[in-house]
C-alpha cells in the first residue's frame, strides 16, 4: 500500500543556484536546501520549470539533485521533475534519481511536436520504467508544453501501479475536480489559486514563489485544513498582489524571487540563466517593495 499522505502540504519549487560564473553551484544548492527546510516545507519539487530545466544538460541536473538530496534524504519529500524533450536522457534522469532515493519522479509531456495521447502515454510510461520502485507524477501545464491532460489520457496512464497523480498547473479549477474523481492524487499547481485548489480537493500545492513566501503558503494550507477558508482567501489575495508585483518587473519572475529571496535572509542563489533576463536596476526598487510586502505579511498572520 502505498503511503500518499506524505504528498499532503507545501511543496516549494526549487530554484537554480547558480554561482557567480553562471554554472550550478552545489554549496549554494545545499544552502537552499537547508534554508527551505527550516522553514517547515512539506518537500522540494526539484528540476521543473522554477528550476530552469530546460536551459540545463543532464550533468547539471543530476548535480543539482544530488546536493539537494545531499541535504534533505529522509527529512522532507523529494519529487524530482526528470523529463527532457527526448525519452533517452528522461529515462536517464528517472533512474538517477531513483539512485538517490527521491519519493516521486514527476514529468512534463514531450514539447513543440504535439504527439498524439498514446504517444505522450508512451513517453512517459518509458520514463517511468527506468525508476519502476519510485511514484509517477503527471506534469500538465498546457499553457507551456502545448498539450493537454484529459480524462482518457489520464486512466490510461492510471493502469501503471507507479502513477499516483497529477501536478495540475492549468488554469480551471475544475481540471483538479476532474483528475481526482478518475482517482488520482491533484497537487495545485497555480499559486495564485492554491486555496481555491485546495477547496477542490487537491492534496497540497506545488508552485514556483513559494520559496519567497513560504510561510504564507503554509498558513494557507493550515487554514484550509481547519475550514477557515475566509481567512485563507484573505492570504491568498495578499500572495496574489505580490505575484503580480513580481511579475511586473522587466528581469525574469524568477530574477526577481531569487533577489527577494535574498533581501529577506535567504541564501544568494545568484541570477537567472540566459535567455532568461537578469534584473535591471530599476526593477530592484520593485524586488524591495516585493521583500517588505512579504514581511508585513508574515508579520500580520503567521505571528
Amino acid at each position: 500500500m502505498k503511503d500518499l499522505k506524505k504528498y499532503a502540504g507545501i511543496f516549494p519549487a526549487f530554484y537554480a543556484c547558480y554561482d557567480e560564473t553562471g554554472a550550478v553551484s552545489p554549496e549554494r544548492t545545499r544552502a537552499l536546501t537547508e534554508y527551505l527546510i527550516g522553514k517547515g516545507v512539506t518537500g522540494l519539487y526539484v528540476g521543473g520549470s522554477s528550476g530552469e530545466c530546460i536551459y540545463q544538460s543532464v550533468a547539471e541536473r543530476k548535480l543539482l539533485l544530488e546536493n539537494v538530496m545531499a541535504v534533505a534524504k529522509g527529512r522532507i519529500v523529494i519529487i524530482a521533475h526528470v523529463a527532457c524533450n527526448n525519452t533517452a536522457d528522461s529515462m536517464e534522469l528517472a533512474a538517477h534519481a531513483e539512485s538517490l532515493g527521491v519519493d516521486a519522479i514527476a514529468a512534463i509531456p514531450p514539447i513543440y511536436f504535439h504527439l498524439p495521447p498514446y504517444a505522450i502515454a508512451a513517453y512517459w510510461n518509458d520514463i517511468s520504467s527506468a525508476a519502476p520502485h519510485t511514484d509517477f507524477i503527471i506534469y500538465n501545464i498546457p499553457q507551456l508544453a502545448g498539450v493537454a491532460l484529459n480524462g482518457t489520457l489520464l486512466r490510461e496512464m492510471l493502469k501503471n501501479p507507479c502513477v499516483i497523480g497529477v501536478k495540475n498547473s492549468s488554469m480551471p479549477i475544475q481540471d483538479i475536480e476532474m483528475w481526482r474523481d478518475e482517482g488520482a492524487v491533484v497537487f495545485n499547481g497555480p499559486d495564485e489559486q492554491l486555496s481555491a485548489g485546495l477547496v477542490a480537493g487537491a492534496i497540497g500545492g506545488i508552485g514556483g514563489t513559494y520559496g519567497a513566501m513560504p510561510e504564507l503558503y503554509l498558513k494557507i494550507f493550515e487554514l484550509i485544513g481547519r475550514g477557515e477558508i475566509a481567512k485563507a482567501r484573505e492570504i491568498q489575495d495578499v500572495c496574489c498582489h505580490i505575484i503580480y508585483k513580481m511579475c511586473s518587473c522587466r528581469g525574469n519572475m524568477y530574477a526577481a524571487i531569487k533577489e527577494i529571496l535574498r533581501l529577506n535572509g535567504g541564501p544568494d542563489i545568484g541570477s537567472v540563466r540566459k535567455p532568461l533576463a537578469a534584473l535591471t536596476e530599476e526593477d530592484k526598487a520593485v524586488c524591495a517593495s516585493a521583500a517588505a510586502d512579504i514581511r508585513a505579511a508574515i508579520a500580520a498572520f503567521c505571528g
